[in-house]
């Protein structure tokens, strides 16, 4: 399946953006965060298909464990919105409950084995 411009936003509307991927394969992780945040993401794609229309000055960034990784979410209502994979910092994944359109939760999404690469314990 060839990737499609995807439209979104957090859920109070101040981060809005696009991008250019698929919306499956989908998948979950089971690492401390994203079990935590329970998000079902997007497949991996490169930053250059994200654009950020709105809410730049909004965005927070979170990163734990090694620091590679980096999570963006609303400073205002706390949605995650994106993130760079820690695997491969070339690669990005968007938090497809934020997809205007997506049923996320009717998605198959395996679970990603995050939590065994992790390397500082209980992250």
């Amino acid at each position: 399946m060839n990737p499609t411009t995807l439209k979104g936003a957090c859920h109070c509307g101040a981060i809005t953006f696009e991008v250019d991927t698929r919306s499956e394969p989908a998948a979950r992780c089971n690492c401390s965060f994203c079990r935590r945040r329970g998000a079902v993401m997007s497949p991996p794609f490169l930053r250059d298909r994200l654009r950020i229309l709105s809410g730049e000055d909004d965005l927070a960034l979170y990163q734990f464990n090694t620091q590679v990784a980096k999570h963006f979410f609303c400073k205002r209502c706390g949605i995650y919105t994106f993130h760079q994979t820690r695997s491969n910092p070339d690669e990005w994944r968007v938090n497809l409950g934020c997809i205007d359109g997506v049923d996320a939760y009717s998605l198959d999404a395996p679970v990603k084995d995050g939590a065994s690469s992790s390397v500082v314990g209980r992250a």
